[in-house]
């Protein structure tokens, strides 16, 4: 992070960008698809946003990290709550989300689309 040092704003932000899996840049390496947040009228940080598939195993790596131990090795009922947490943020609607949470959790894709449809209905 050359550039943008021990700056408050930046230390503020850091977890926040961390947990979405964003990478912090100077504002003058930013590119076109970059974001640039200011403070007080002065460009501070860049942060480039990582793409939807790389937020999807971030994500599944966060909750198997919460869990303590493999989706796979999760019980019916905690697989169930993972996909409810998935589908709350949109995992489904990444390209190839359903097959990547399946195998995620040891499952096949119908059995996700019945966890989703179960919910749907409850």
């Amino acid at each position: 992070m050359t550039g943008i040092g021990d700056d408050p704003f930046v230390t503020a932000v850091k977890p926040l960008v961390d947990a979405m899996g964003g990478e912090m840049l100077p504002p003058g390496q930013a590119g076109p698809d970059d974001v640039v947040l200011s403070w007080e009228g002065a460009d501070v940080v860049a942060v480039r946003l990582p793409q939807l598939a790389d937020s999807l195993d971030r994500i599944l790596a966060a909750l198997e990290r919460k869990r303590g131990k493999p989706l796979a090795e999760l019980d019916r009922k905690a697989k169930q709550e993972v996909v409810r947490i998935l589908e709350a943020r949109g995992a489904f609607s990444v390209r190839h989300g359903v097959e990547t949470v399946a195998g995620a959790l040891g499952v096949s894709r119908f059995t996700v689309y019945n966890y989703l449809n179960r919910e749907k209905d409850a």
